[in-house]
């Protein structure tokens, strides 16, 4: 084994001096993904998920909210920009009557309204007092909305910055962190905020304050923002508290949500019924949609009244609206991936949409140590396998892993919402392309001096430049083999998997494996390989087992019994997630197979094939069928009559022109003692026997007469089964040249 071992060592290229350095250089490129110090490459993955977005949108679902915009013609048909608070009144008055749930403002009332009368009033103080002591009489604008806020269900906006404190925001509800506090929350200063007496009666107020990436594009918009100690919403998230008329937001860190992480990195936060995952500075990815008019109604419409009651109601009811301003001058501009001079309420209320229709990006915690795992395992496997395939070959090899890398980047981006940069994979495709081609020559050269070195005293020199040519001739084969071969299946596993999401997918298959691999070893299988939630084990091979077929009936049995008490024990406790009834299939089979290294130049692994194996697998995919749990062909049936088995039938499966006899293992030598099993393992013969025979009469007879027994070996449905044959068979008989061979069609 250690000479078979040093052999594929040299022969990888690992053992010499330009696979080491290739591999010591892929090792230092993929430190350097450390975040901070790459941001050049960090921005070529930024632009690349920017052009996913530009190719695959999110598409336009009408979710419950809106934007009333104050555009030109507004500003054309009610003045200059600011306008009266009395205006904006009564837009928010229109929009409360018609059922808006929240109506949001990114405005910020941060001065007095300049046109209230006492404003007014101060103007002729000197020059007409008079005119001066009847202004003063008249209501103020600012009270005018005040009472108006203070009747609707409505949202104030407030900016925050980096100035030195002046005012400090408070926050109108609670927002519960659950965790250690967030240390990545964007920290502010300032804030500029509107007149105390508008911010008072308002039903809530948050941050419209967007900190755009370096290269001034909005990809992420911040769920929450610190100033001095105080945590604050987003104008979205709390757009949406008011809306769903909750007293608090809930914020999760990694350390209080029990997915583990750095302590203080944001995990999610939660309004209501709806929870939002964030990145660990507490901000959403944004995945917008392309412009859609439907979004935006303009302010002029609502004020003039061309928007009646009714319509209003249509538009606003039950909707949270957000108020803001796209007319020249007044425009909030700011970059998006689909957009250069996008609104900024439009993001604000792209990313509220988004939390009411939960489609969210993410981008994992696990995404960066894949990154980098692939990085490592793409250069390293790249220096393994080119030496072998030579420049060209190798370039075709090096384009498909770029552009499976890609492709598996798109395909987590549209299909699962994740947000895997495929840069750093490249770059170690790259890395490992450039290195070991460049690198190769030098190799192999080395290689074809120590085969000559080492074969030409002991082989003929043809002999040694075939190995020096194609060295795995010294690796690939095997030896034949009677053996004993069992296919483990979990039933119905694509629905299992429905329920969970991948992360639970694998910590069931942890704890399903793990005991039956525990079992298998107990009865001295070897394990070949698991295929997601399927087993492939077998006996008699490395190492000769005289004992091997009663070794694999007793092995599947105690996986039946585990799985019956996991499915107990597992469904009493919510630590790992079980769904419910697990059930499996077993196939056995035993014959002559080939055991030993198999595989290719790049890849080999201790296998074993043969007809024995296929056949294997086909009686597994039989138990769902017939609805047992273990099957075994007929070469292990007659090799062990000491255990309790009956047969289900004669079968012609799949891919195979030759029939074989199929049968139940029911249970051991404890079984088979038991005499009301052999009064049914008779009676079940006789059954056969007379199907077989065309007498459908006396088949069906003794069928009923067994039914109610079947249930205690599992053998309900093969019984069912048998009831629709022979009422098919007695209505069209098959007629004397019918072999009694069932012809499967499943795999």
């Amino acid at each position: 084994m250690r000479e078979r071992m040093k052999r594929w060592w040299t022969k990888s290229g690992m053992a010499t001096l330009p696979g080491i350095i290739a591999v010591l250089l892929i090792a230092m490129a993929q430190t350097v993904q450390i975040p901070g110090l790459s941001p050049a490459i960090q921005r070529v993955g930024l632009l690349v998920f920017d052009a996913y977005q530009q190719l695959s949108p999110r598409p336009y679902e009408d979710a419950p909210v809106r934007i009333v915009d104050i555009d030109d013609e507004s500003i054309r048909r009610y003045g200059q920009w600011p306008w009266p608070r009395t205006d904006i009144a009564r837009l928010a008055l229109a929009l409360g009557q018609a059922g808006a749930s929240a109506i949001a403002f990114d405005i910020v009332f941060s001065e007095e309204d300049r046109t209230s009368p006492h404003q007014v009033a101060e103007r002729f103080r000197s020059s007409d007092p008079r005119a001066a002591n009847v202004l003063d009489r008249l209501p103020d604008n600012d009270e005018q909305l005040a009472a108006v806020l203070g009747a609707t269900p409505s949202v104030l906006g407030f900016f925050l910055t980096g100035e030195p404190l002046q005012q400090q925001a408070e926050p109108k509800a609670g927002l519960v962190v659950l965790g250690t506090p967030p240390a990545a929350v964007v920290h502010y200063t300032d804030a500029v905020m509107p007149l105390p007496e508008l911010i008072e009666p308002a039903a809530g107020a948050g941050s419209i304050s967007i900190a755009p990436d370096a290269d001034n594009v909005i990809r992420r918009a911040p769920l929450v923002a610190f100033q001095n100690d105080r945590l604050l919403p987003a104008l979205s998230v709390e757009a949406l508290r008011v809306a769903f008329q909750s007293e608090s937001a809930q914020l999760k860190t990694s350390d209080g949500s029990g997915e583990g992480g750095e302590p203080g990195n944001v995990v999610s936060l939660r309004v209501g019924d709806i929870e939002v995952p964030t990145d660990g500075a507490g901000e959403m990815w944004m995945h917008y949609t392309e412009p859609e008019p439907s979004r935006l109604v303009p302010a002029w419409k609502l004020l003039s009244g061309e928007i009646g009651e009714a319509e209003a109601q249509v538009l606003f009811a039950g909707r949270i609206v957000f108020v803001g301003a796209s007319a020249i001058g007044l425009r909030d501009l700011r970059a998006t991936p689909l957009n250069d001079r996008e609104l900024g309420v439009m993001i604000h209320a792209q990313a509220t949409e988004q939390m009411i229709l939960k489609t969210f990006l993410s981008r994992p915690d696990w995404a960066l140590g894949l990154e980098r795992s692939l990085l490592l395992v793409i250069g390293l496997g790249l220096v393994l396998a080119l030496p072998w395939l030579g420049a060209t070959r190798g370039a075709v090899l090096g384009g498909v892993v770029v552009a499976a890398v890609v492709g598996g980047s798109w395909y987590a981006f549209t299909e699962l919402k994740y947000l895997l940069n495929p840069i750093w994979p490249v770059i170690g495709a790259t890395l490992g392309y450039v290195l070991t081609t460049v690198l190769t020559y030098y190799r192999e050269e080395r290689q074809r001096a120590y085969i000559h070195d080492a074969f030409d005293r002991y082989l003929a020199p043809e002999l040694v430049a075939r190995i020096a040519d194609d060295p795995s001739s010294l690796e690939l084969g095997g030896e034949e083999r009677e053996m004993t071969v069992l296919f483990c299946d979990v039933r119905s596993f694509s629905s299992i998997s429905e329920k969970f999401t991948p992360q639970e997918i694998i910590r069931f298959l942890i704890a399903f494996l793990t005991p039956m691999t525990d079992l298998l070893l107990t009865y001295r299988a070897t394990i070949d390989k698991y295929i997601g939630d399927a087993i492939l084990a077998f006996w008699n091979a490395p190492l000769d087992d005289p004992d091997q077929y009663e070794n694999a009936a007793r092995a599947s049995l105690a996986m039946v019994a585990k799985l019956a008490e996991l499915n107990r024990d597992m469904q009493q406790q919510s630590a790992e997630p079980w769904p419910g009834e697990v059930r499996i299939g077993i196939g056995l089979n035993a014959g002559r197979c080939c055991v030993g290294n198999m595989g290719s130049e790049q890849r080999l692994s201790y296998s074993l094939i043969g007809d024995t194996v296929n056949l294997a697998s086909r009686i597994e995919g039989q138990t769902k069928f017939y609805g047992v749990q273990i099957a075994l062909g007929s070469a292990l049936h007659d090799a062990l009559p000491q255990f309790a088995m009956v047969e289900l039938d004669r079968v012609r499966v799949v891919g195979r022109e030759a029939p074989e006899s199929l049968y139940v293992l029911i249970g051991d030598e404890e079984r088979v003692a038991d005499e009301g099993f052999q009064e049914f393992a008779q009676a079940h013969a006789a059954m056969l026997t007379s199907y077989r025979a065309r007498d459908w009469e006396a088949a069906e007879r003794q069928r009923q007469a067994l039914e109610e027994r079947a249930g205690n070996f599992g053998l309900t449905k093969l019984y069912g089964l048998y009831r629709e044959r022979i009422a098919d068979f007695s209505a069209n008989d098959p007629g004397p040249d019918w072999d009694g061979v069932y012809s499967s069609t499943e795999k």
